[in-house]
């Protein structure tokens, strides 16, 4: 499989639900970031995929597009549509990904995006107000992992 093929495989997978074959795409060493999670060694990124999914309870809808690949490195874009928490907001996230490989596999993957698009439409008004501050991420952050090791004890 090429690198190109890698990267749609694991998009594709997202969208189905289907996470072993969306994991098999990773290095067994992979590091992933992203503005909402900070970043997370293997261990973090297979779980948080793996709670993302489940806490979407198939309510979580991925389209990708624009895959480049050349030599070791690809990229690509992607939107995520979803409700989130208690109230259910609808967020839709512009996702520019970042990949590097190795032995076939993702060893680096690194997702990009607009902390205060997203947090405008997550958190509502205070994510309007404070989306964009530095603080603001950093609780968003530390949420999001507090999340992530809750998901981890219990599985």
């Amino acid at each position: 499989m090429n690198h190109y093929q890698i990267i749609d495989q694991f998009y594709t997978a997202f969208r189905n639900g289907a996470i072993d074959s969306m994991l098999a795409c990773y290095h067994e060493q992979v590091q992933f970031e992203d503005p909402a999670f900070g970043k997370l060694n293997a261990e973090q990124a297979r779980a948080m995929w793996t709670m993302l999914l489940q806490r979407g309870k198939g309510n979580v809808k991925v389209e990708h597009f624009n895959i480049v690949t050349e030599d070791d490195t690809g990229s690509a874009e992607w939107i995520a549509r979803y409700p989130f928490g208690k109230n259910q907001r609808p967020v839709v996230n512009h996702i520019k990904a970042q990949f590097k490989f190795e032995n076939q596999k993702i060893i680096n993957h690194h997702d990009h995006f607009d902390i205060w698009k997203w947090s405008s439409q997550a958190l509502g008004l205070p994510g309007k107000l404070f989306g964009w501050t530095p603080f603001m991420k950093k609780q968003i952050q530390k949420q999001s992992l507090h999340l992530l090791q809750d998901f981890q004890h219990r599985v």
